[in-house]
């Protein structure tokens, strides 16, 4: 199985795909269009993130192309048509990001409360100003989620861990 990476891919799944028996994997990040379609002859598999752009056109002429995973939640670069009408299966990964995103909105959330910009910022410019940028604590704070998919029930958890109460919608 050959499978063609278009996009940024973390070394391990690189790895990942380079380590099971079967499959010949072709790394080849910013192609134009052109480039794609070429570079997909022979391919089973398609990797993509979102800054590649999969159309009718670049499918247009593209046989034995069985599959394109996109390593991320929205499928909204790909035509899902277009590939479903070439017998072509689309595939995301919704939560796969999940933990990582959960866990960005925490370290704002820190950065915030902490005032961590405004003091990194402060000590570049050869500044201590540790009284202006004393910050807050989370604990006991209320924290409004909208949304309790995976990212948010992840962020509500972590916060109620925090001692944070946790208003959700």
């Amino acid at each position: 199985m050959k499978v063609l990476v278009a996009d940024d891919l973390s070394p391990q799944g690189i790895e990942i795909l380079e380590k099971a028996e079967g499959i010949e994997v072709e790394v080849r990040k910013g192609l134009s269009p052109d480039e794609l379609r070429e570079a997909l002859k022979g391919c089973d598999a398609l990797i993509v993130r979102s800054s590649t752009k999969v159309t009718a056109e670049v499918l247009e002429g593209v046989e034995g192309l069985k599959v394109i995973g996109r390593a991320g939640v929205g499928v909204d670069n790909i035509d899902v048509e277009a590939a479903t009408r070439k017998g072509i299966i689309v595939m995301n990964t919704p939560g796969g990001n999940a933990m990582a995103a959960a866990e960005h909105t925490l370290a704002l959330m820190f950065a915030i409360a902490r005032k961590i910009p405004q003091a990194a910022a402060s000590m570049r410019e050869k500044k201590w100003e540790k009284k202006r940028f004393m910050g807050v604590e989370l604990y006991g704070k209320t924290l409004g989620v909208i949304g309790l998919g995976n990212i948010g029930s992840i962020v509500a958890n972590r916060a109620k861990g925090l001692g944070m109460k946790v208003l959700a919608y």
